[in-house]
């Protein structure tokens, strides 16, 4: 497992080339996307979607003094496992705040510890109606995988970055390290959820389900089986994720799910560099908005921001 870059691998900054232009940063070993400030000659650019992650955090630094001699901002989401205090992160960074929590399972602990009781019976009963299969291969399945978080999107009115695409799919499911486990009922895909590796964590990337899978709590069943999967081979954290929008609220449904599933938390932090203070002051007055959530600031206003506001839609 210690192969696989996970979020970090070159593979998936191009799988999100359709956002932005990928740009490598060497010294860490991470990738940005470069993209055009509509309405203006600038450029600035974001992390990837849904976070950043590299290989060796103590020299982003060194790559932040170098890559952004045409850039105005960078704007990204930080790895809850990139090792970094938040006064770490201030001395690379012109803004640096808490953004999300992002509820984790230690698997150092028996998965008994982790599920609590009722998770324990929802998965049963879950796993009574569906049986779950983990695929190695998940590129075998992209048109069941569409299908599935097709209807997600519709469902629940995904729009901008997130939405991702068939072509970001395509690459994405050939990644080293992503793995799809699939809750099927009666033969039929009704679940599928795509996990990313990286060293020692399990990243839960991406689940859909059927109208049939929301109906039997098969997300249970298949967390249950995420747990077991990865403890058996020495991975020693799944990230359940955090929950989307701008601001969380811990007692909606899907964070009470994901709190039930894990025993950790961790926080990942909003971090903003300005590349180029004057031209980024330079920007209309019409593009600023005092909403301090929204980095970099011209970006607040919808009419410019295209398919994401800044990075502040990250799960």
């Amino acid at each position: 497992m210690s192969d696989f870059l996970g979020y970090a691998h070159p593979g998936y900054a191009f799988s999100l080339r359709e956002f932005g232009e990928p740009r490598e940063l060497p010294r860490c070993g991470g990738w940005i996307l470069v993209r055009p400030i509509p309405g203006t000659p600038f450029k600035d650019a974001m992390g990837c979607y849904p976070l950043f992650a590299c290989r060796d955090w103590t020299r982003l630094h060194e790559d932040l003094e170098q890559v952004g001699s045409d850039l105005v901002s960078l704007v990204l989401v930080t790895d809850p496992f990139c090792g970094l205090t938040q006064s770490d992160l201030e001395h690379c960074f012109d803004l640096v705040k808490p953004f999300k929590t992002h509820y984790v399972a230690d698997l150092n602990f028996p998965t008994q510890c982790i599920a609590g009781k009722q998770q324990r019976y929802d998965a049963r009963r879950a796993l009574r109606e569906m049986n779950v299969e983990i695929c190695t291969a998940p590129a075998r399945y992209l048109d069941d995988w569409m299908r599935l978080y097709n209807h997600l999107i519709a469902r629940h009115g995904i729009k901008g970055i997130s939405t991702f695409s068939r072509k970001c799919f395509e690459m994405q499911l050939n990644l080293p390290g992503m793995l799809m486990l699939l809750g099927r009922r009666d033969e039929e895909i009704i679940a599928a959820q795509l996990l990313l590796i990286s060293n020692d964590v399990a990243y839960g990337h991406l689940s859909a389900f059927t109208e049939k899978g929301y109906e039997i709590g098969a997300s249970h069943g298949i967390h249950w089986t995420v747990l077991g999967y990865c403890g058996q081979r020495g991975i020693h954290y799944f990230d359940v994720g955090g929950t989307p929008g701008i601001r969380e609220n811990p007692r909606d449904g899907l964070a009470k799910f994901k709190a039930g599933w894990s025993n950790d938390r961790r926080i990942v932090y909003l971090c903003g560099h300005i590349f180029d203070r004057e031209k980024y002051d330079s920007l209309p007055r019409e593009h600023r908005v005092t909403d301090s959530d929204f980095f970099p600031a011209y970006r607040g206003n919808t009419s410019i921001t295209g398919s994401a506001r800044g990075q502040t839609e990250i799960e």
